[in-house]
């Protein structure tokens, strides 16, 4: 699973790091540090987090069944 945050969109509600503090943490009052790339044990917690997000900053990319074309480069 993929984790990315608009931080610039973020607004500090942290209900992130309340839901799935694994993966989301609060440094200060204002600023979020997240693991982009959670455990697959922190699934419902992230999923949960994500949804919770009062102004929808984050985005979780559900890997499952996916795999990059052989040869294919990371963009």
């Amino acid at each position: 699973m993929k984790v990315v945050v608009d931080l610039s969109r973020c607004e500090g509600y942290a209900q992130c790091a309340f839901l799935a503090p694994e993966a989301f943490r609060m440094h200060g009052e204002e600023a979020l540090v997240y693991d982009p790339n959670p455990d697959d044990a922190q699934r419902e917690q992230v999923l949960r987090a994500a949804a919770a997000c009062p102004v929808q900053a984050i985005l979780v990319d559900r890997l499952e069944g996916r795999h990059a074309p052989a040869g294919a480069s990371p963009s």
